[in-house]
């Protein structure tokens, strides 16, 4: 008869540890996203992705969460690393690039790529979707006057980038674009905005202060002036003028979101953190998720009013959704 301690060696050699790899990874990852947890499936998709780098499948899938909640830019960075380094093989990106132009407006390149996937795999998984798609960018073709699309559509562009590049700070890409885009499109106001903004981080603080009080002269109503020029004395410290822009602010309440956003990162930035948080409370989040900044300032001031949790786990689902956040501190620890 054996003994007990010989019994349990054996019982022990026979267990079979479980090890997850990138494929149980991969399953999670699709089983939360059916169930329309995205934040959950981001997490295991980038989790597959980890332990298994080289298979397409699992980035291309991350994509389509990145498209769901509204992150087109990261979902088409994605895309467009697996067609690199699979050689354009993995043909399925070419409809996934072309959905996602289409939601940003751009249309010439959605159906560009519509027609990549058709020619490429005419018989593949979304030959249906992707015709579907080409006559609907058709049929807008055919109802726009063509130079009046063509106008929109290059602001469209210039306007994806600029954004891309204000996002990420970075004042010297973004400079050139807005100085052509002022010449090409005068009668766009945000325009003007954007380019005082940048301006001003760029080391150009005084011309930045100068058009926008130059601006507010004739429009002194201009929501954008007043957050503008309180950011702008908030960071060199004239706090009297800072207050003369401000203190309006806390009475406005705009109906359009990327306004509502503007005032609520104005009043993060400044320092007046619970006029903050009730502003970004009242924000509609698929409008706005895809703003770098909603998880940033929304956290810092979850934070600095001590709602702590709030504030980790708004910084957790900004990284999972802007892979540029991953590589920076949370806010409240710089």
């Amino acid at each position: 008869m054996a003994s007990s301690s010989e019994s349990n060696t054996e019982y022990k050699e026979n267990i079979v540890p479980f090890i997850p790899n990138g494929k149980f990874y991969f399953t999670k990852g699709v089983e939360a996203f059916e169930k329309q947890k995205f934040d959950t499936a981001i997490k295991w998709l980038r989790k597959a992705i980890e332990f298994s780098p080289d298979t397409p499948l699992y980035q291309c899938q991350l994509s389509v969460v990145y498209t769901e909640t509204g992150a087109y830019q990261a979902a088409n960075q994605l895309l467009h690393e697996v067609l690199q380094t699979t050689n354009e093989t993995y043909t399925d990106c070419y409809y996934l690039l072309a959905n996602n132009y289409a939601h940003l407006g751009l249309l010439n390149d959605a159906k560009k790529y519509a027609k990549h996937y058709l020619s490429a795999s005419p018989e593949g998984d979304f030959r249906d979707d992707a015709e579907h798609l080409l006559d609907l960018v058709n049929s807008d073709e055919a109802e726009s006057d063509e130079w009046e699309f063509e106008e929109e559509e290059e602001l469209l562009v210039y306007q994806e980038a600029v954004f891309q590049h204000m996002e990420n700070e970075m004042w010297e890409e973004a400079l050139p674009l807005l100085e052509e885009m002022l010449s090409l499109f005068p009668e766009h106001e945000m325009i003007e905005h954007d380019y005082a903004y940048v301006l001003f981080f760029y080391g150009h603080t005084e011309e930045a202060i100068r058009l926008e009080h130059a601006f507010l002269l004739e429009h002194p109503d201009s929501i954008n002036s007043y957050t503008n020029l309180a950011l702008f004395y908030h960071q060199i410290g004239q706090m009297a003028e800072y207050n003369n822009y401000i203190t309006p602010l806390l009475n406005v309440y705009p109906i359009h979101e990327q306004q509502k956003l503007r005032i609520a990162v104005t009043f993060a930035r400044t320092g007046v953190y619970k006029w903050a948080f009730g502003r970004f409370q009242t924000l509609n989040k698929p409008q706005v998720q895809s703003h770098q900044a909603y998880y940033k300032w929304y956290s810092l001031a979850a934070y600095q009013i001590g709602q702590t949790s709030k504030a980790a786990s708004l910084w957790e689902e900004g990284c999972q959704k802007h892979p540029a956040l991953a590589d920076k501190t949370a806010p409240w620890n710089r």
